[in-house]
Formats: structure tokens, C-alpha cells, sequence
């Protein structure tokens, strides 16, 4: 807009004392990132007329989402967290790196040093009844050989959605363990099959989602980092077949390739001779990692992880 007060003399003047381009101190390229921000801002006020009263509300829904420890609920419930994964896959295809297992979003509810155990492991601690899972697979390069000692870390949450260390009623690191692979680049694990979960239906996330129309809830899934030598990381979840919300995933993170089949095991003999009682479930899902480029961004994010002490 030509009368717009953004392009006045004024406004110019003080996004760049904000930023801070006035003088030679100080970061260039936050210079520029928050010259960028604070500008979006100020059109956005302008644009939709913003007053007083929805700006400090609006400062305070912020206070709101750190206080509640959200932030990391918000971002991908906002399309972020989904950017970012789109933004990678683009940056590889333009550095000449195709195929692997799709990536997808990370989630909030990471807790690192999970127990590290060769070959198999059991995820859940037995407390909790629920449909056995046995998942098994293998971690292979892009030309298909295995990937021995290749580390799967892997998280997900009970049948009442809940993730331990975020959820007290939990063992410490209930359902969170570390799995280096095979001689032949296999990893096996028993757990329980885990629901979704949804917003805290008080919290500041639920309260945003609710003015925009949309639900809190996410399907059941499984969480992945997958790691080796000379291999690109790889940050992943696959979605339980079948669940009410997988292609309505409030985070996106739903993407095609990470939908296995879930089989549900009945045979007498064979539930016998995994050591059950009962019948249960089984998934096999082959990750396929991609070797590191020197012309490739990283896929190793550094955030702040939760530490069960």
C-alpha cells in the first residue's frame, strides 16, 4: 500500500535500530532473520488493524504456551515441524540424494539415553495390558546390503497415549529403548500396540486449535531415529494402520511409505512359539538409510531433549 506506515521514513528507521543494521556488532545473519521477523510483524498488525488489547492478548497466549511447556506441541500442530522435513527432502533432491524411508516429524516427547540393547529388545515393562506387537525389520543402504550396527531408537506411547517421563504413572523409560542391529542389519522388539493422544484439552495448543476449527489428535504411532556410520540420520514414525486419524493427524506427520501392515496373529502354534498366551500383533518395516553428501544440509538436529534422571 502506498500510504502504508511501514514504508514510512520513520518505521524503516526503527526496524533497522531493532535489528540492529545500524552498526557492524553483532550477528549478520540474525540481523537479517530478525529484520525479516519484526517487518512480518508490523505488516500483519497493519494489515489486519490489530489493537492494543489482541496484541498483549496474544503475548499472553505466549507466556502461556512456555509456561505449559507446549512450544514443541504447537510447532508441528502448526505445519512447522512438516516445513522443515519438506524443506530437507528438497534440498536433498537438488543434492542428488532419492529413495531411503521417508522422514516425518520428530514430536515433542523425545527422552534421551534410552537403554541400548544388540539385536532385540522389550520396549514395555510388563505393567500395562495391552495387545502384544512384535515389530521386527532391517536397516539397509540404498543399495539394499544391511547396515550391522546401525542403532534404532525407538518410542511410542502407551494404550492410554501417554509417554513416560512425561507421564508420571510410567516406569522410567517405559517403552523407550535404543537397538543395535544384527550382522545382517536386523532389529526385533516386543511392546504393546500404542494409542493416539490428543491436546490437553486445557492447555494452550487445544485452546489456538479450537479457534481455528480443528481437533488436538494425533493416530497411533511408532517414533524412529535411525543412525549409523556414514549414513545421513534419519527421523521417522510409522502410523498403525486403521487408526480413526491417519490421514487427520492434527501434525501432519501422516506420509505415504510409513503405513505398515499391522497382522494380527491367531495361529495356535505360532502365538505358542513366540512364548504367548495370547494373540497378537506383528509389523515388519525395513528402514533404508542414505549416505551422507558433502552437499547435503545435516540431518542431525540439535534441540533440547529431555534426560530421565
Amino acid at each position: 500500500m502506498s500510504d502504508s506506515l511501514l514504508n514510512s521514513p520513520e518505521v524503516q528507521s526503527l526496524l533497522d535500530k531493532v535489528s540492529g543494521l545500524g552498526h557492524d556488532a553483532g550477528d549478520a545473519r540474525l540481523k537479517q532473520i530478525v529484520h525479516r521477523v519484526v517487518s512480518d510483524l508490523f505488516r500483519t498488525i497493519e494489515d489486519f488493524d490489530v489493537q492494543p488489547d489482541e496484541f498483549w492478548s496474544a503475548m499472553s497466549y505466549l507466556t502461556s504456551l512456555g509456561q505449559a511447556n507446549e512450544v514443541g506441541l504447537l510447532v508441528p500442530g502448526l505445519g512447522l515441524e512438516t516445513f522443515l522435513d519438506l524443506r530437507m527432502d528438497e534440498a536433498e533432491r537438488k543434492a542428488g540424494i532419492e529413495g531411503g524411508t521417508p522422514r516425518t516429524i520428530e514430536g515433542p516427547l523425545y527422552v534421551a539415553g534410552a537403554p541400548l540393547s544388540k539385536g532385540e529388545a522389550r520396549l514395555d515393562d510388563g505393567s500395562e495390558t495391552g495387545e502384544v506387537l512384535l515389530m521386527d525389520g532391517q536397516v539397509r543402504d540404498a543399495d539394499g546390503n544391511p547396515v550391522p550396527g546401525a542403532v534404532v531408537d525407538v518410542w511410542h506411547a502407551n494404550t492410554l497415549g501417554g509417554y513416560s517421563f512425561f507421564d508420571p504413572s510410567q516406569a522410567k523409560y517405559n517403552l523407550r529403548r535404543r537397538i543395535e542391529t544384527d550382522a545382517e542389519g536386523r532389529y526385533r522388539f516386543r511392546s504393546i500396540l500404542p494409542s493416539g493422544y490428543a491436546c490437553p484439552p486445557d492447555g494452550p495448543t487445544q485452546k489456538l486449535l479450537d479457534r481455528l476449527g480443528r481437533h488436538g489428535r494425533r493416530p497411533a504411532h511408532i517414533h524412529f531415529f535411525v543412525s549409523a556410520p556414514g549414513h545421513r540420520k534419519l527421523t521417522t514414525q510409522i502410523n498403525i494402520d486403521g487408526d480413526a486419524y491417519l490421514h487427520d493427524d492434527f501434525a501432519f506427520a501422516t506420509r505415504d511409505g510409513l503405513i505398515p501392515a499391522v497382522q494380527r496373529i491367531d495361529d495356535a502354534a505360532e502365538i505358542h512359539a513366540r512364548g504367548l498366551n495370547a494373540p497378537f500383533a506383528r509389523i515388519t518395516f525395513d528402514f533404508v538409510l542414505n549416505r551422507e553428501a558433502e552437499n547435503a544440509p545435516g540431518t542431525v538436529v540439535h534441540r533440547a531433549h529431555a534426560e530421565a534422571a
